[in-house]
């Protein structure tokens, strides 16, 4: 009894159960989509379909924007080593639209048709609750199904035309702007996303995700990883609480290097809210630092390690930023060219075309003039130009046959009202 007294009076800190980390994953979710529709709509990044050219916050990018397109390249070229090291599979738990929209399938489901009504990753077949296998429930459950494969289908037209567009197509408003066959494309992405939400779900995740087979190229032992705390084992015998947890049904506390897991820490607020009511804290964990792991993975890990890869990966991280920031600034947004006409005098060419392009999506307004021969012999067909937007100008440029012979050189020079100003240089000659 006095040993009874003495366990009696040692004093229990009380561990209040949290959601925390379920509801801060929820607001990363959705603040991922969101971010997927700002992009766009913001003039980050988009494509512009008729030019067939990237976008880049208004700017049309081109391939002699070499700063630019190759900064960025390197950026996301690294961005995804850096990510593949260190969260690994997070990206999939904390943002991927994909198991976003997965898991809010299963949620709806379990509501409409009951809690064992599951997409069984195992091939189970889905079992209904009696009460609630109603024509009403099913109908609801589609329509809803329907709706979100709707919002999402229209996530990627934002990628290629701008919000008033996308606003005329969703009320059926002709504008010359939008492809004809813009709705029968974006009926085809309801389909594919309607079957993937239906019936794909997280097998989309485990076996056609392209970030899942490039990660396991690039995962280590130190990535981010679910932890279990084997010395309290006993605490958990016959529980499988986490396990019920998981919607990938994996088993938390045997996570491996290469496993389904996806780092959504659901296994994690199971177990800490099933402890808490012990007064006990929770025997799952982020953790990352190194794992047990066989000796393959842990020669492959001194190989490639954490600190390993950012040590190398960083610095082209940085180079990358400064090239596409120095991009941004050194960047021209137009473009000058001269070149001969296809239209001959007897055997002499003596018309040439002017283009001046214009690579911002906002309005300009351009003058050429020609310099270095009299002007009574050259014939410019207009000597200023208004883009209200991207495009280009050709403008005819005709020498007068009365020139002398001889090799004989003018400039073409263009300038706009915000600054820029180029020359192009002509060699005409005449035998």
């Amino acid at each position: 009894m006095a040993q009874v007294s003495i366990q009696s009076n040692i004093p229990v800190t009380p561990v209040k159960a949290s959601n925390r980390l379920h509801w801060q994953r929820r607001f990363s979710q959705l603040a991922f989509i969101a971010l997927l529709i700002l992009i766009p709509v913001t003039g980050l990044l988009r494509i512009d379909p008729i030019a067939g050219a990237f976008v880049v916050l208004d700017r049309q990018i081109w391939w002699s924007d070499f700063s630019l397109v190759f900064g960025a390249w390197l950026m996301v070229a690294t961005g995804f080593v850096l990510l593949y090291s260190s969260v690994g599979t997070a990206f999939c738990g904390w943002a991927c639209p994909q198991n976003s929209v997965s898991e809010w399938a299963n949620y709806m489901m379990r509501r409409l048709l009951g809690k064992r009504a599951q997409l069984s990753m195992d091939g189970k077949p889905l079992q209904v609750a009696v009460a609630k296998d109603r024509v009403l429930n099913w109908l609801i459950l589609s329509v809803s199904f329907l709706l979100v494969a709707m919002f999402f289908a229209l996530i990627p037209l934002f990628y290629f035309y701008p919000p008033t567009l996308i606003w005329s197509f969703v009320t059926f408003r002709f504008d010359p702007a939008l492809a004809p066959s813009l709705h029968f494309i974006y009926a085809v992405f309801v389909l594919v996303l309607l079957l993937d939400i239906s019936v794909i779900r997280h097998y989309m995740c485990r076996f056609m995700c392209m970030y899942k087979v490039w990660q396991h190229g690039f995962k280590t032992t130190q990535t981010l990883h679910v932890a279990y705390d084997k010395s309290r084992a006993d605490v958990c015998v016959r529980c499988n609480y986490c396990v019920t947890a998981c919607f990938l049904d994996i088993d938390p506390r045997q996570t491996d290097v290469f496993d389904t897991c996806i780092n959504c820490g659901e296994c994690i607020s199971a177990c800490r809210n099933l402890q808490a009511k012990k007064g006990l804290p929770g025997l799952l964990s982020f953790h990352m630092g190194e794992r047990p792991v066989g000796r393959f993975f842990r020669l492959r890990s001194r190989m490639g390690s954490l600190s390993t890869r950012v040590r190398w990966t960083l610095p082209f991280l940085l180079i990358a930023v400064v090239m596409f920031v120095a991009g941004l600034i050194n960047y021209d947004a137009y473009h000058l060219a001269a070149y001969r006409a296809d239209q001959e005098h007897g055997a002499q060419i003596n018309d040439y075309r002017v283009r001046v392009s214009h690579k911002l999506y906002a309005p300009a307004d351009v003058t050429i003039r020609v310099e270095g021969v009299d002007g009574r012999l050259i014939q410019l067909e207009r000597s200023a130009y208004h883009f209200d937007g991207v495009g280009y100008v050709d403008i005819k440029l005709q020498v007068s046959q009365e020139l002398g012979r001889g090799l004989h050189r003018f400039l073409v020079i263009a300038e706009s009202a915000d600054g820029w100003r180029a020359t192009y240089p002509i060699h005409h000659f005449v035998g």
